[in-house]
């Protein structure tokens, strides 16, 4: 009992707006510039994409919602199929941590899960900022164009509970697959759920 209230506070935490000032990029608005060096140390460019649909997830390892979909396999399924039909999938981590000792470990971690995204980042608060990202996760997608075309949670039933992904419309899966068919996403926007994303000090 005492473990499911836990839960549902960190929920209502992620889902009340805070004083912090988030951006407010809308779906539609061109995806604002990733320019950084990723865990592996290659350089990213969110410009280099163009012409592929790109995800953006933002990731904790150490959160309840976050662990319900990777030990579930359902992230990494998601991961997966997306990649698979050309997107590119950018796993974010926003922290005020040290930046190498945090890149290891997301990779580790990361690995120990068959998660493989193209690329992996360690974000100071910058890109979070930008993209006005709340919770882990939080899911974006970019367009060809280099446009938001979805803004949002991973899926359509907010708990930390495994069991309910059986039962949740997929919005990242969903999204893809309607806008690589060419047809208008159905839920472009959507209220995004998860612990709060952990933004450094000041930033």
């Amino acid at each position: 009992m005492k473990n499911h209230w836990m839960l549902a506070a960190a929920l209502a935490v992620a889902l009340i707006p805070s004083g912090f000032a988030y951006a407010k990029v809308a779906v539609g608005d061109p995806a604002p510039a990733i320019s950084v060096t990723d865990a592996s140390g290659k350089a990213v460019n969110l410009a280099d994409y163009q012409g592929k649909y790109v995800v953006l997830e933002w990731v904790n390892p150490a959160c309840p919602f976050v662990q319900k979909h990777y030990d579930s396999g359902n992230m990494e399924s998601t991961q997966a199929k997306a990649m698979e039909s050309g997107a590119v999938w950018l796993a974010i981590q926003t922290t005020g941590e040290d930046a190498a000792k945090t890149a290891e470990s997301l990779q580790s971690w990361q690995k120990s899960k068959n998660s493989a995204p193209t690329a992996t980042l360690v974000d100071d608060g910058s890109i979070g900022r930008a993209y006005g990202a709340r919770t882990t996760p939080h899911m974006y997608i970019v367009d060809p164009e280099g446009k938001l075309v979805y803004i949002g949670a991973i899926d359509s039933v907010p708990s930390a509970n495994a069991d309910d992904i059986a039962g949740a419309t997929n919005y990242v899966t969903q999204g893809l697959s309607e806008a690589m068919a060419g047809q208008p996403i159905s839920q472009p926007t959507t209220q995004p759920y998860g612990c709060s994303v952990k933004y450094p000090a000041g930033a």
